[in-house]
């Protein structure tokens, strides 16, 4: 591997110093993580990553595949996995996200990390820009992970276009929550919901028909999320 051992280095020596053992156990309780916290919350986190990532370069797109792949296979805290996920959308690496070099890494994260903290980040704000910007090649890797064994796959093929709002591709998003409508699964009923709700804020007359032409199959759950912000806002 070719992954930047001062980058990864001199962010544990970070992490370790800024850890507050007070605030640790609650947020591994909280996450139900079985991967403990070094207690660093969101906004110190995100201080220490950007000068960290200013200050470490990465030559190359196998310098910054490695050293994110490095520090997502070997963390020990939760916050170690965090800034994987943050490294991979630095805007020095933008030139990097094509589904030949990324999307095999965002699919390790989302398969072994597991847990709603990583794949909804990973599945929103990167899976999604893919999906945007390459729909010809991501198009048909959402559709089929949409019915998938893997519970964390199903998930972000449904909430993947969440920050697309009225730009979402509608019949993809509608095909990918179709063969999940019976599942009983508290986060792909809650991923179903969402996803539409948010749809809702471009349409929310569609949600409604859509809704009330799948009442019968669509949860409770998911019923609640899709129309919880439509009351006043329809069209026509």
């Amino acid at each position: 591997m070719a992954a930047d051992r001062a980058l990864i280095s001199s962010l544990r020596k970070e992490l370790q110093t800024a850890a507050d053992a007070t605030k640790a156990p609650g947020m591994q309780a909280y996450m139900k993580s079985t991967m403990p916290y070094y207690g660093v919350s969101s906004v110190p986190l995100r201080k220490i990553l950007k000068e960290l990532f200013a200050d470490h370069p990465l030559d190359g797109v196998d310098r910054w595949r490695d050293t994110v792949l490095d520090l997502w296979r070997k963390a020990k805290f939760r916050e170690e996995r965090y800034a994987a996920i943050e490294l991979t959308g630095h805007k020095l690496y933008r030139e990097h996200q094509t589904p030949d070099v990324a999307l095999p890494m965002y699919d390790e994260m989302i398969v072994t990390g597991a847990w709603w903290d990583y794949v909804d980040h990973v599945g929103i704000h990167r899976i999604g820009p893919l999906l945007r910007s390459h729909p010809k090649a991501l198009r048909p890797v959402v559709k089929r992970w949409s019915t998938d064994g893997d519970l964390w796959r199903r998930r972000t093929s449904i909430i993947c276009q969440i920050s697309f709002r009225g730009d979402a591709d509608l019949d993809l998003l509608y095909a990918n929550i179709e063969p999940n409508l019976a599942d009983k699964d508290f986060f792909i009923r809650k991923a179903i919901g969402w996803a539409l709700r948010t749809y809702a804020w471009a349409d929310p007359a569609e949600v409604v028909r859509y809704v009330e032409a799948n009442q019968a199959r669509l949860s409770p759950l998911s019923q609640r999320e899709a129309l919880k912000n439509v009351h006043g806002r329809r069209k026509g």
